[in-house]
């Protein structure tokens, strides 16, 4: 006996009705692919509630791994296999529909809802499986089409409220305009008003302007013929005045400049004076290594224009012996060329440390030697001019567009002759020029020898 035979002679026990007879009637044909959703899930359902309860021979290979997934899970991840199965296993269908008869007898009674009647006549393969599905598809198309037209109703009437809304803003919004248009012409009708009003002011205003500068241009006329003369007559005697002034200020400048030029020169006069006599001095007294110079007054390096007089700090560091013997001369004067020396013996250091330390080591140099000392340091690029002051040293700082190299030259011709002067540095052109004006010029190695060997 064949499978469908005898699937046949089964459904024909009691409690069922068979859908063949004797294996000569056919099953009705059911299209399994136009099923509902909901006839679907209903037979996904009671197929996965059945599968423990089943023989492994009723159920089909393609339905077995469905047993292995949680019985929570089945329906919903094993839905295509269980349905596919119960299409193509009549097996499988008669046994489901036997759990069916047997754990939900509920759902073969005629109180049993569309969906629950099509799940049953589809397992029984009942000639009317087809008209029950297609009952529980009308359902669902009506259920579609109902939920479809409450959203357009209530699309419709969330629109009308809209509309509503918008309808009754325009009102407010049209009496608003209205209310400021009525009030925009009483405005208007306000500033005509007032615009009649300054008009004939202002005709008024014109006629009294008109009086008013015909008078004031007879005024004008007799105070001007008035003022011609007394601006003639004051000008004759500014220029008057200004002329004697301008002879008077020539006067005055002639007299100053001469009472200037005649106290410098007889302070040059008296300095160098004063600084001879101390020379002759300190030969007739013979050799004196710590002469303390007084500051009583003026030098002639005090004197020297284009540079300016400034001071720095540094440290204490030994004399050069090879100089040894011309700072031992008396009122010797020892000029520096600052930068030169500095950048031959430190280079490495900013120009303001390099400055404090000359000047440092050149304290040191005239305490102990009683000699007049005199740093000149190119003054382009200086920011500040330092303020502090040590005690036997001169610093000068050459003025704008004067170089250094022309302040030693003048301070070494500012000397009166037979003054010993000294001066350091390693610029040929400066050594050479000083020697001529009879200084004696040491090469800056020297003196930094003489520091760095102590």
């Amino acid at each position: 006996m064949s499978a469908s035979n005898q699937a046949a002679a089964e459904l024909s026990e009691p409690g069922i009705e068979p859908s063949e007879q004797d294996g000569q009637q056919a099953l009705p044909e059911i299209d399994w692919d136009a099923l509902p959703d909901a006839v679907r899930a209903r037979l996904a359902e009671l197929a996965a509630d059945a599968l423990n309860t089943l023989s492994r021979v009723d159920v089909p290979q393609g339905v077995r791994p469905v047993a292995k997934f949680a019985p929570a899970k089945r329906a919903k991840l094993g839905a295509a296999s269980l349905v596919s199965g119960l299409r193509d296993s009549a097996p499988f269908r008669l046994a489901v529909l036997r759990w069916v008869q047997q754990n939900r007898a509920d759902l073969l009674t005629e109180q049993a809802d569309s969906v629950t009647t099509a799940v049953a006549a589809v397992l029984r393969g009942d000639a009317a499986a087809d008209s029950a599905v297609g009952k529980v598809a009308r359902h669902a198309a009506d259920a579609q089409l109902r939920h479809e037209r409450d959203a357009a109703v209530l699309r419709s009437e969330k629109l009308e409220q809209e509309l509503a809304t918008l309808r009754a803003e325009l009102e407010q919004e049209r009496q608003a305009t209205q209310e400021v248009k009525a009030e925009r012409e009483e405005e208007l009708d306000r500033l005509r008003k007032r615009l009649r009003e300054q008009g004939v002011k202002l005709r008024q205003a014109k006629d009294t302007a008109e009086s008013a500068n015909e008078e004031l241009e007879r005024a004008q006329r007799d105070t001007a013929a008035s003022l011609a003369a007394a601006v003639a007559e004051r000008d004759r005697e500014r220029e008057r005045a200004e002329l004697e002034a301008v002879k008077a200020r020539r006067a005055i400048a002639d007299a100053e400049s001469a009472r200037q030029s005649a106290k410098e020169a007889r302070q040059a006069d008296e300095v160098r004076l004063s600084l001879l006599v101390d020379t002759l001095d300190g030969a007739v007294s013979g050799l004196r290594r710590e002469l303390v110079l007084g500051n009583t007054g003026p030098r002639p390096a005090d004197m020297v224009r284009g540079a300016t007089a400034a001071q720095g700090a540094g440290t204490q560091v030994q004399d050069p012996a090879a100089l040894d013997r011309l700072l031992a001369l008396p009122t010797v004067h020892v000029v520096v060329d600052g930068y030169n020396v500095t950048k031959t013996g430190y280079p490495e250091l900013a120009l303001s440390n390099q400055r404090d330390r000359l000047v440092q080591q050149m304290a040191v140099l005239a305490a102990r030697t009683g000699a007049e000392v005199t740093v000149v340091f190119d003054g382009a690029g200086v920011v500040a001019v330092p303020t502090a002051t040590p005690r036997g040293v001169r610093v000068l700082f050459s003025d704008p567009g004067v170089l250094a190299d022309d302040v030693i030259r003048a301070l070494v011709s500012a000397e009166p002759e037979g003054r010993p002067v000294v001066v350091v540095t390693s610029d040929r052109a400066v050594a050479d020029s000083v020697r001529r004006r009879g200084a004696h010029p040491v090469p800056s190695a020297v003196l930094l020898a003489r520091i760095g060997r102590s």
